[in-house]
């Protein structure tokens, strides 16, 4: 039976991840490892300063105070003690679409594992007002789990799920959207009248893209974005030749 590890960055209480694991009980083993308390936007942030303690909530579901990262690395090494089949990082409440995937807790659960050899995924929903129908997301998360354990993916290769609201019209494969990126920061006073200074979320125009993800659940489809760690501008590897040809030597 495959074994399989699930995080997320909303915290091992959060309804998604325990209706996610639920659907991956049909697939397999099912084992939650996942943050103390929300660790969203927090990326792939890696905890090297303080000492991680790893509670059991209950069988199979624990909880670190940590990062996904942290939950992932401290699950191969204490939990499993070995290397899980398959790494789910998920359901997030909210989209992980284009560019913001690089602020993505969710994301960052996955794009560990795939670090570590192992397939793996991340699995958004779209956020709504009042109560989350994680249903279609984790179903989704199931049947395209089945389908990586029978047919993995090529090294270091993971995936970006992202759902609609509602039942889905099907799967669309899809390349990260690209938005206008421009943070608002607020200037706020305490009560001294000392400022202090409020990140909110940055304008929301995407560049339009017919396979982008942003268009593909925006026209009501889930999307499968497959992503990588290798940030290399492999296009530009030919333009930094040149530019290092012609800069002075350093001495």
């Amino acid at each position: 039976m495959a074994r399989i590890l699930v995080t997320n960055d909303d915290g091992y209480r959060s309804e998604g991840i325990h209706a996610l694991a639920r659907a991956l009980r049909a697939v397999g083993e099912v084992t939650i490892v996942a943050p103390t308390t929300e660790a969203s936007a927090i990326g792939h942030a890696l905890t090297l300063r303080h000492p991680l303690r790893l509670d059991r909530i209950e069988d199979r579901v624990f909880a670190v105070e940590g990062t996904p990262t942290d939950c992932v690395n401290v699950a191969v090494t204490h939990v499993f003690k070995g290397l899980p089949d398959l790494v789910i990082s998920g359901i997030n409440k909210g989209w992980n679409l284009g560019d913001d995937i690089t602020y993505s807790g969710t994301v960052a659960g996955a794009l560990e594992g795939a670090l570590l050899g192992i397939p793996a995924m991340a699995v958004s929903l779209r956020q709504t007002r009042g109560d989350y129908d994680f249903s279609y997301a984790a179903r989704a998360a199931a049947t395209l789990a089945e389908a990586m354990l029978r047919r993995p993916l090529a090294a270091r290769t993971f995936l970006n799920i992202n759902v609609p609201k509602g039942q889905p019209q099907g799967y669309r494969v899809t390349v990260q959207a690209k938005r206008n990126h421009v943070t608002s920061v607020s200037e706020r006073h305490d009560p001294k009248g000392r400022p202090y200074y409020w990140i909110e979320e940055g304008q929301n125009e995407w560049e339009p893209h017919d396979r982008s993800d942003y268009q593909a659940v925006r026209d009501g489809y889930i999307s499968v974005t497959p992503l990588q760690p290798d940030l290399t501008a492999h296009d530009a590897l030919a333009d930094v030749e040149t530019l290092t040809v012609e800069t002075e030597p350093v001495r």
